[in-house]
C-alpha cells in the first residue's frame, strides 16, 4: 500500500512538473478556449486590431509589443474601456505572459458585449520566443521581457528575463 501511495504521489508530481514546460500545456491546463486564440503569424499581418496588455504595469513598462495599450488585470476598468472604444465591433487582441490573465479579460470584454475579442496564443513569451521584437516604456526596441516568476518564466526562451523592476537596479536572468 505504501508503494503504491509513494508511486502515485511520484507519478502526479511528474506530470504537474510537465504541465509547465511547455506554453501549450499550460495554455491546456489553465484556459478554456473561451476566447479565440490568434497566432503569431496572424497578428503580424493585422494593422487594424486594438492590442491590450493585460499584465501587470510593472510588466508592460519593462517591455510590451509596439502598438499595445495597458490594460492591467486587477486594475482593468471595462468603463473606461467603454469610454476609450466605445463600438463594440472593434477587434480587439488581448494578451499577457503567455494567454492565461488576457483570457480572463477577453471574457469580461465578452460579457461587456464586445464581439471581435482574440487571445494571443502564447502571449508575450511566445512573440519574443519566435524573436520578434518588443518595446520598452520609451519605444525603444529591448531584449527585456518581465518573466512574472522564475516558476512562469521557464517558458520565455528568448530575451532577457526580468524579474523585478527597482529604482536603480534591475534583476536580469538569461
Amino acid at each position: 500500500m505504501r508503494q503504491y501511495i509513494l508511486f502515485t504521489l511520484a507519478l502526479s508530481c511528474y506530470f504537474l512538473g510537465q504541465s509547465q514546460k511547455t506554453i501549450e500545456k499550460t495554455l491546456d491546463r489553465f484556459n478554456t478556449g473561451s476566447v479565440p486564440y490568434i497566432t503569431i503569424e496572424q497578428l503580424k499581418s493585422d494593422t487594424i486590431s486594438l492590442l491590450l496588455d493585460t499584465r501587470k504595469r510593472e510588466e508592460f513598462e519593462v517591455s510590451h509589443l509596439q502598438r499595445a495599450q495597458w490594460v492591467g488585470f486587477k486594475e482593468f476598468d471595462i468603463e473606461k474601456i467603454r469610454r476609450e472604444i466605445p463600438d463594440s465591433s472593434t477587434p480587439v487582441i488581448v494578451y499577457c505572459s503567455i494567454g492565461v490573465r488576457s483570457e480572463q479579460i477577453g471574457e469580461k470584454l465578452q460579457k461587456a458585449g464586445y464581439s471581435n475579442i482574440k487571445n494571443l496564443y502564447g502571449g508575450i513569451f511566445e512573440w519574443k520566443n519566435q524573436g520578434n521584437t518588443v518595446v520598452d516604456s520609451t519605444k525603444q526596441p529591448t531584449e527585456r521581457v518581465h518573466a512574472f516568476s522564475k516558476h512562469w518564466g521557464k517558458l520565455l526562451t528568448k530575451g532577457d528575463k526580468i524579474y523585478s523592476l527597482k529604482k536603480e537596479q534591475l534583476e536580469i536572468q538569461h
